[in-house]
């Protein structure tokens, strides 16, 4: 389908939210969910494992997240092309929670989570919370767990077929067949999104994991097999057996729900410079879709959501106007929810290249914290690195500790030398970003 170009001031009186509106771009969207769609299940699936969820009910809860996306963009509207899914900058602290509660507690955590965030949204506190956890920290958050999805996946890049034991020596024939195969798709990949990363954004995914299929079928490669399992309603009752699990479940839980709407409200501001009709976004009700659809989805097992801006970007240069893409996004989903067995042709070294690229972008992240100055760049390293090392919830803490001594106590004292103009300069940007949202 030729796009048309079309100007902002030609539909500047329009409602949006009207059927007649949708209407009009039905063909595009529906173009454009397919798309998005297709790019974001392999996304989905490497990040559900991440996780240490089910890759069924990591696509059930993106099917469910985009459904209630669409309901809740008619009357409203939080954002006007965002699709939601499950977030990859979330998947270690949700392996985390797994790992502490285990996964027939991780849904009481999820309705905790939507539980804050419920709050959060009705006193319109994100603002207070970008203050607390500037964007520049978050950056460094999402640097440090890049490098642990990074790490995470890189060994599928030369693993073995099932059933083929490895021989004493690592580089056999069938590891190198493997490797091979690792560069060839790695180099497909990189070449056709550095070519078209701005326009047809979903080719290099669909070129990847075509190139694996058809590898598959003439050489034995590791595929992914996707588990079928029983989906349960029921409350999201919690059996803890300590106090002291209570005591951490509350903190975990909020820890996951502040980065979680940090990460909105930076996705937001990314999504509206991209929207085709500089439409404005509200953050806050974006925040109401995402509570709403986490604490839906804690009612059958399911993961965090937010619109992500890898989705969300994908869904706007495949042509997307209005949020009728992504009720054609949870549409698609939900066939393979249902018919999981046509998800076992990717091959696990593809889904490894998408992955790893994925962590590689988010520690190419901390580049754009050095548009705050040395401190931020400094700070953001630091907490990438403790994330890493210490862990994602102590990692962040501390970095915040070491945030409010640096600011409050040493610049205090030597606010006439230049780090304190510098650091002036942070917490004016802060105000003038608080001033442009009220």
């Amino acid at each position: 389908m030729a796009k048309k170009n079309i100007k902002p001031e030609q539909v500047q009186n329009t409602d949006y939210g009207s059927a007649a509106f949708v209407a009009k771009y039905a063909g595009r969207d529906i173009q454009a969910g397919i798309i998005t769609a297709t790019m974001a299940i392999p996304l989905s699936i490497g990040i559900a494992m991440m996780s240490d969820y089910p890759i069924q009910v990591g696509l059930a809860t993106v099917a469910f997240a985009s459904f209630i996306g669409f309901l809740f963009a008619w009357f409203r509207p939080g954002n006007f092309i965002g699709a939601p899914g499950i977030a990859a900058g979330l998947a270690p602290i949700l392996a985390m929670g797994v790992a502490t509660f285990g996964i027939e507690n991780m849904a009481f955590i999820i309705f905790l989570t939507a539980t804050f965030q419920a709050i959060i949204w009705k006193y319109d506190w994100q603002r207070y919370l970008l203050k607390a956890v500037p964007a520049y920290l978050v950056e460094g958050l999402l640097a440090g767990i890049g490098l642990k999805i990074a790490l995470k996946f890189l060994p599928f890049l030369w693993m073995l077929p099932v059933g083929m034991v490895a021989n004493e020596e690592f580089w056999s024939d069938a590891r190198i067949q493997v490797v091979v195969l690792s560069i060839i798709g790695t180099i497909l990949f990189l070449g056709l999104f550095k070519k078209f990363k701005t326009t047809k954004p979903a080719l290099p995914y669909f070129a990847l994991i075509a190139f694996g299929i058809i590898a598959s079928i003439f050489l034995d490669v590791r595929m992914l097999k996707v588990e079928d399992i029983d989906f349960n309603i029921g409350l999201p009752i919690p059996n803890f057996d300590s106090v002291y699990l209570w005591v951490y479940a509350i903190f975990f839980s909020l820890m996951l729900a502040v980065v979680d709407v940090i990460e909105q409200v930076m996705s937001n501001a990314a999504i509206e410079k991209i929207d085709p009709l500089k439409r404005p976004c509200n953050s806050n009700n974006s925040l109401l879709a995402i509570w709403v659809s986490n604490m839906g989805a804690s009612f059958f097992g399911g993961m965090t959501n937010l619109d992500g801006l890898a989705k969300s970007s994908t869904n706007h240069l495949a042509g997307a106007y209005t949020k009728f893409s992504v009720l054609i996004i949870g549409l698609v989903i939900t066939f393979f929810v249902f018919n999981v067995q046509y998800l076992d042709t990717l091959p696990y070294f593809a889904l490894a290249i998408i992955m790893a690229f994925v962590g590689a972008k988010m520690i190419l992240g901390l580049l754009h914290v050095a548009s705050y100055g040395p401190y931020a760049l400094l700070l953001a390293t630091l907490c990438a690195l403790l994330v890493f090392k210490v862990g994602i919830f102590e990692g962040l803490i501390i970095t915040l500790l070491a945030h409010a001594v640096i600011s409050y106590v040493i610049f205090s004292k030597i606010e006439s030398m230049q780090s304190g103009t510098i650091i002036r300069k942070y917490f004016q940007k802060f105000k003038e970003d608080d001033e442009k949202i009220n």
